[in-house]
């Protein structure tokens, strides 16, 4: 009787690293802003930000910053800025902003794909997520644009946020003393006096700005507006 030879198994497609995972979720988040702000005119593109003293053109302008960031483009900005963060975002705003509309989203398009960023033991890939929801919200909420983040890209960012030291960019010292419960993602991170929402506006506290109004509930809200209004 004849032997059965068995047929060789195709090979699936990779599995993508944790880090590529992210990366696919920052492009799609990149290439999502592009589309939402294709079709604004001069006067939206004007607009104050959430960012405060930047418009939605210079929001543009540092998320195009932002992806060119490399570690050693990085460390020379911040020797030509003094070791001051805020001075070298300034200056790289100033020095990405385009004259128009057209250019700015020219310059996002060019970017959108890019991989680099700060060196990974400073700011991990996960805190390109977090700059690309956080900054995403700060032109679109003025603007009046709703969009759907995927819960998975928003609870990731939400946890690097919590476990980033408030002094390079981390959740405000109130947020590590509540437990923030996502009502649309089954998340609970934390311990202290629960404070409930979807996980969009945790994710908004969680970088210090403002949550809509009654979007977050629970006895711990009380300490996040107090620490807001200091």
């Amino acid at each position: 009787m004849p032997l059965l030879r068995r047929r060789p198994r195709t090979p699936g497609p990779a599995r993508p690293s944790p880090a590529e995972a992210t990366w696919r979720l920052v492009h799609a988040e990149r290439w999502a802003l592009v589309a939402d702000l294709a079709d604004l005119d001069r006067a939206a593109w004007d607009t104050p930000s959430l960012a405060p003293g930047w418009t939605v053109m210079d929001v543009a302008a540092h998320l195009v910053d932002n992806a060119r960031t490399t570690p050693w483009r990085l460390t020379r900005a911040m020797v030509a800025a003094g070791g001051s963060l805020d001075r070298q975002n300034q200056a790289g705003v100033d020095a990405e902003r385009r004259p128009t509309p057209a250019a700015m989203l020219d310059a996002l398009r060019s970017v959108a794909g890019r991989t680099s960023g700060p060196p990974t033991w400073l700011a991990p890939v996960a805190s390109r997520l977090v700059e690309e929801i956080a900054h995403g919200e700060d032109v679109r909420r003025p603007l009046g644009i709703r969009h759907f983040y995927p819960i998975p890209a928003v609870q990731q960012a939400l946890a690097h946020q919590l476990g980033t030291r408030e002094a390079l960019g981390g959740a405000p010292a109130a947020l590590r003393r509540v437990t923030l419960v996502g009502t649309d993602g089954n998340v609970a991170l934390g311990s202290g006096p629960e404070v409930r929402g979807r996980l969009l506006e945790l994710l908004m506290a969680a970088t210090g700005r403002p949550w809509e109004p009654g979007a977050l509930t629970g006895p711990g809200v009380a300490l996040l507006e107090d620490a807001s209004a200091r």
